[in-house]
């Protein structure tokens, strides 16, 4: 899947990737996808309760080599 914004959230615990996708989801355009890598398993359920709650689309998601990616398209 193509990605307009690649943000590297590895190694953070929770809250910091949800934090970090907020601040990049604001640099990016409607309709433009944020590719999101985490390693903190919390980040499944986070991700995908945070971009529902705003209203973006958690377009799809992996998991490789025990990193987690997200790709979230904007509202």
């Amino acid at each position: 899947m193509n990605a307009d914004k690649v943000l590297d959230a590895k190694g953070m615990a929770c809250p910091m990737p949800i934090v970090k996708t907020k601040k990049a989801m604001n640099d990016i355009e409607s309709g433009q996808v944020l590719e999101i890598h985490a390693t903190d398993q919390g980040a499944k359920a986070d991700l995908a309760a945070w971009s529902k709650s705003g209203g973006h689309e958690l377009v799809e998601q992996s998991e490789e080599d025990g990193v987690l990616k997200f790709w979230i398209k904007k509202k």
